[in-house]
Order: structure tokens, then sequence, then C-alpha cells
């Protein structure tokens, strides 16, 4: 004997139901830090792991592990750090560069999350980058940063402070 059509309706209706209930809800989170880059001196965050070959600087590779505060005071809260790969890759620009790392917050409600950002950085421009995934409370994020240079050191202790606005969709 065939199954009623109001039956399979039934038990259609309530596969769909579980399976949506299921479903974790999208969520939003916009973060506002700052980032604090050092070039050179004994505190420096950044260093170059290839010269290139010639007088440019096509091809140069830095790595660096900064620092993320929550304001641009050095005495800020520290509330976590950068891991990051930065590549002169710009033959027409020798200040455009294509740069990739992960913010790690160490502190607060996101400690032990991280997000994965690429992108260009153009010195001097205020830069907005792609947000690729991230761990913790940011697992399977997405979404975008906008940066912007709101200080410089003119010393041979370079420190720049980028001021960050992360849109982090995740779930």
């Amino acid at each position: 004997m065939a199954p009623s059509p109001t039956l399979s309706l039934l038990l259609l209706f309530a596969a769909v139901a579980t399976v949506s209930s299921d479903v974790p809800k999208e969520k939003m989170t916009h973060l506002h830090f700052y980032f604090h880059v050092y070039y050179g001196g004994p505190n420096a965050t950044i260093v170059t792991a290839v010269s290139p070959p010639g007088n440019g600087t096509f091809g140069g590779i830095w790595v660096g592990n900064n620092i993320l505060k929550e304001g641009p005071e050095s005495s800020s809260m520290l509330i976590g750090r950068t891991y990051d790969l930065t590549v002169q890759a710009s033959i027409e620009s020798p200040s455009t560069y294509l740069y990739m790392l992960n913010f790690v917050f160490t502190t607060g409600k996101y400690n032990g999350s991280s997000i994965s950002i690429v992108g260009n950085e153009v010195v001097g421009e205020t830069m907005e980058r792609a947000i690729v995934g991230g761990t913790g409370k940011f697992r399977m994020a997405w979404g975008y940063t906008i940066s912007r240079l709101i200080s410089s050191t003119g010393t041979t202790e370079l420190l720049l402070v980028h001021e960050h606005d992360a849109y982090i969709y995740h779930y």
C-alpha cells in the first residue's frame, strides 16, 4: 500500500524543519583597534627576510610580529599580535605591497580567536583588504578591513600606527 499524499507531505516538512533548525545564524562583528609596527632598533617587530637583488625593492620580503592595541598610544592595552608576510610584488609601484596577515587576539572575549587577511598595502593610502578566514569565534569568517596610517615617527626606530576597522561576518 502506498503512503497517502498527506503523510508524505508531513514527513517532508519534518525533514526540512530538522535540517533548517541546525543551520547556525550568521553574525556581524565590528572591531576597532590599532596596529603598532616598529622598524629597526631593539624593539623591531618587522624584519627583512629577503633583500632583492640590485638597488630596487621588487622581490623584497618582510616578516612581522606586530602589536595590536586598543588605542594609538604605546601605553594602550595589548589585545593581540599579528603574524604577517609582506612582499614587494609590484614592478610599477615600489610603494605597493602584497600583504598577508593573521590578527591573533590574546585578551578579552575574542581571546584565542584570529582573522586572516589578504590584500594590497599602498603606503600612505587608506587600505581595504579582504578577510579570508578565521579561527575560534571567527571560524569561517569573511568580510573586510579598512586601515589608515594615523602616525609615524621619523627616527631610526620607525613607529607606524595604523587604525583598523574590521567588519567580520561569521557563524
